[in-house]
């Protein structure tokens, strides 16, 4: 028995259902490529954090850390050379003005000063004597200027050397106390030499250096709380008595000079202090300052316009206040701030924005 296969029946019922096949399996290909397109499109724009920027009246406090100094120190040295023969005081003693510091022995001086006295009268007794024979023309005019001139020789020697006798007591310039004490009594001093320093306790004050953005807000006067770290945390008052001219021109800082309204009795010249600073309250156009970028035109911060792109913006910025910093220039009120998602963030990108903290 012989079997025949009918091809020409077959086959076109077999490639028609091939064939529906084939275009059920590109529709679903072609549904899933659009579905994959239209995932890849919602993931495209971005997503960025924004704070809005706003303008903001501050009054903060600043605190800046500074030394204890005394305003009056004063290094004694000596303008005579001779032994030292009484040294009263020693470092942390206190003393009263126009108390004897130090005494030098001055006998080679006090004999010297002997003999110019016996020489100045000497000359006052020749003069007087030659006046008189001048008169009865038994003397020349010429001897009596001699003798004239002889007798102010003496009396300039007599007071140099009193002078000089002098410079070997030195007197206290102000009541105070005895930092440095560099001489023993019985050394021979050398002229010029460092003997004690010296310090008033009244005239402690404290610099510290402060942003030449805020030197303009305060002037002499202003009020200020000190606390002395040695001395626990209790605040003094003080008080702004100095506004140094000049800018450092690397740091951009300035020098204020603060002093105690009633200095505590324990201070002393060297320690750690703090001064807390108040400025007037003024306004501020602040921004988070994360939102900061850099690159070598400048300060910038991303903004979004209303296309929802990124767009850069250069900025100057000023004062900081906790996490915040304030803006100067190139930036308005109410613009929104890219403050998170730099991460791939280029300007002119599509962003989808969620919106940041305010500030407290």
């Amino acid at each position: 028995m012989a079997f025949r296969f009918h091809y020409s029946r077959v086959y076109p019922a077999t490639l028609s259902l091939f064939m529906v096949m084939a275009v059920l399996v590109l529709g679903a290909c072609n549904e899933s490529g659009k579905t994959i397109e239209q995932k890849k499109r919602s993931k495209s724009a971005h997503l960025v954090t924004t704070y809005t920027s706003q303008i903001r009246p501050l009054d903060t406090p600043s605190t800046r850390t500074g030394t204890l100094q005394a305003l009056r120190k004063v290094r004694i040295f000596n303008q005579e050379e001779g032994k030292i023969i009484s040294l009263p005081y020693f470092p942390g003693d206190n003393f009263k003005k126009d108390k004897v510091l130090v005494s030098i022995d001055g006998s080679l001086l006090r004999a010297q000063l002997d003999k110019a006295r016996a020489t100045r009268k000497q000359a006052e007794q020749d003069l007087r004597r030659t006046t008189s024979l001048v008169k009865k023309r038994l003397a020349a005019e010429d001897e009596r200027a001699r003798i004239e001139t002889a007798l102010t020789v003496a009396q300039s020697e007599e007071q140099l050397l009193k002078t000089r006798l002098e410079y070997t007591t030195i007197h206290a310039p102000f009541s105070g106390i005895v930092s440095e004490r560099l001489i023993e009594v019985g050394d021979i001093a050398p002229r010029h030499s460092h003997l004690l320093t010296i310090i008033d306790h009244t005239s402690l004050i404290i610099r510290v250096n402060v942003s030449e953005l805020l030197l303009p807000l305060f002037k002499i006067g202003d009020p200020a709380s000190i606390t002395i770290d040695a001395l626990g945390r209790e605040p003094f008052d003080g008080t702004i008595t100095r506004i140094y001219p000049t800018i450092d021109s690397v740091t951009r800082l300035g020098t204020l000079e603060v002093s105690f309204k009633k200095i505590p009795a324990q201070a002393r010249a060297g320690f750690l202090s703090r001064v807390t600073l108040t400025p007037p309250k003024q306004s501020y156009l602040l921004i988070p300052f994360s939102a900061l970028r850099r690159d070598q035109q400048g300060e910038y911060v991303f903004v979004i316009n209303n296309k929802q792109q990124a767009i850069k913006k250069y900025i100057t910025t000023g004062i900081r206040y906790q996490n915040f910093t304030a803006i100067n220039t190139g930036l308005a009120e109410n613009e929104a701030i890219i403050i998170k998602g730099f991460l791939g963030l280029k300007e002119g990108k599509k962003v989808t924005t969620t919106l940041g903290k305010k500030p407290e």
